[in-house]
């Protein structure tokens, strides 16, 4: 594997239980001796635990909760978040980590959790890389008094699972994986929904499949994955097998293609139940705007934004083989990505993309196109977009449309009802 692969030295690194060690430390208190809680006082006990402490967390209490889920024998302190004391704090780490690397080495992932590329530095500081992640994590604590964990792969995903699965249980809080580990350590997952990547809703579809372990995924039909998945399928399978050929230099260049992008702010809080049905709206909005403009698109990308008593959320895009302007195709695509990387919190603003736009010239057909069934979509999507087009956008409506929880046609409204 070695030998086919790329050997790099990456560290990831998360910082444990951030959000309740911020506040710990701000009343100068142990995170690890602490019953703390991060959640919003005013929401009562159906408030989110957005974090709680290494403390709480070894009694069995899990962050991203209910705060009547904690057992009534467990007493504990609410923190009322504050986000501006997180990013700060969040800064100063990213702070230390370039003391280390240069900026070009550095992904941040999200506001607890970077990746650093060592490749480069391990001559220069005459050191391994556990040297200097024992160097980062000690200089860390020692400076901001936050405790961190770090896993060391040869690529991105390696050192990424090294952390999520086996870091946290090891005293210095550090774990190393190989290529040599893939059979061992990685095939060894169980449930898939532990494997960075696979979420619980596309763990119950591989389920269906009869793969429960990652060993079970890496053993499974490439082929057949990518039938079943598309182009996500194909990188389960890949994932499964321990291959990540991207870099962190990848993560930074910023895309210098045209692209379209459609983002709306929600009057409500959604959750996975409901969401769906914006997220299909908006895809119609841009793969209308797509076939107006005879585009077509090789890079899907969906961002949510969670409320703003939370904060934060995901933005996550996917390239296909075949561009498109298929509605159905580009939902699909959505929504493997929501399924991947929604964490169960409310939503509050939804952001759909479509990069790497190409003028629609041909239709290039894949094994499992059928002409046909794409022609009838074709003409399916002109008729609908010359009615639109002549009567206004709320002239034909999805049966979905009509719901409580659509927005579109009070949306077509207050952009004039008709397409520019």
């Amino acid at each position: 594997m070695e030998s086919l692969y790329p050997k790099r030295n990456i560290l990831c690194i998360d910082l444990k239980s951030f959000f309740a060690s911020c506040e710990c430390i701000e009343r100068g208190i142990d995170p690890f001796k602490c019953p703390l809680v991060v959640a919003n006082p005013n929401q009562g006990n159906g408030a989110i635990t957005l974090a709680v402490t290494p403390y709480l967390k070894k009694q069995g209490v899990k962050s991203r909760g209910r705060l009547f889920e904690i057992p009534p024998n467990i007493k504990y302190t609410i923190a009322k978040p504050r986000m501006n004391l997180y990013i700060e704090k969040s800064k100063q780490v990213i702070g230390i980590y370039l003391d280390f690397v240069a900026e070009e080495d550095l992904y941040i992932y999200s506001i607890d959790e970077c990746f650093l590329d060592i490749t480069n530095y391990l001559k220069l500081y005459r050191k391994s890389d556990m040297d200097i992640a024992l160097e980062i994590l000690d200089t860390i604590y020692k400076k901001l008094g936050l405790t961190a964990t770090c896993g060391i792969g040869p690529n991105m995903l390696l050192a990424k699972v090294a952390m999520d699965i086996e870091a946290k249980h090891n005293s210095n809080n550090i774990a190393k994986w190989t290529y040599e580990d893939i059979e061992t350590k990685l095939w060894a997952i169980t449930p898939l929904s532990k494997m960075w990547g696979i979420g619980p809703r596309m763990e119950k579809n591989l389920n269906k499949l009869g793969i429960f372990s990652i060993g079970d995924l890496a053993k499974t039909n490439r082929l057949g994955l990518k039938d079943k998945f598309g182009v996500m399928g194909t990188e389960l399978w890949n994932h499964a097998n321990g291959i990540d050929l991207s870099i962190i230099k990848d993560y930074k260049k910023m895309a210098k293609s045209e692209s379209y992008s459609h983002s709306q702010v929600l009057f409500k809080d959604y959750n996975e139940n409901n969401i769906k049905i914006i997220i299909s709206e908006m895809v119609d909005v841009l793969t209308s705007r797509l076939r107006k403009n005879n585009k077509q698109t090789r890079c899907i990308g969906l961002g949510i934004s969670y409320s703003k008593d939370i904060s934060g959320g995901f933005y996550h895009t996917v390239k296909i083989d075949n561009p498109t302007d298929s509605s159905y195709e580009i939902l699909r695509y959505c929504l493997i990505i929501f399924d991947k990387f929604y964490e169960n919190l409310p939503i509050r603003k939804v952001t759909v993309s479509c990069g790497t736009l190409e003028k629609k010239e041909s239709v290039q057909l894949n094994l499992f196109d059928s002409s046909k069934e794409l022609e009838e979509e074709k003409n399916i999507n002109i008729a609908i977009d010359q009615i639109k087009t002549k009567y206004g956008k709320n002239s034909l409506l999805k049966a979905t449309n009509l719901l409580e929880d659509s927005t579109a046609i009070e949306r077509n409204k207050k952009t004039g009802g008709h397409y520019s």
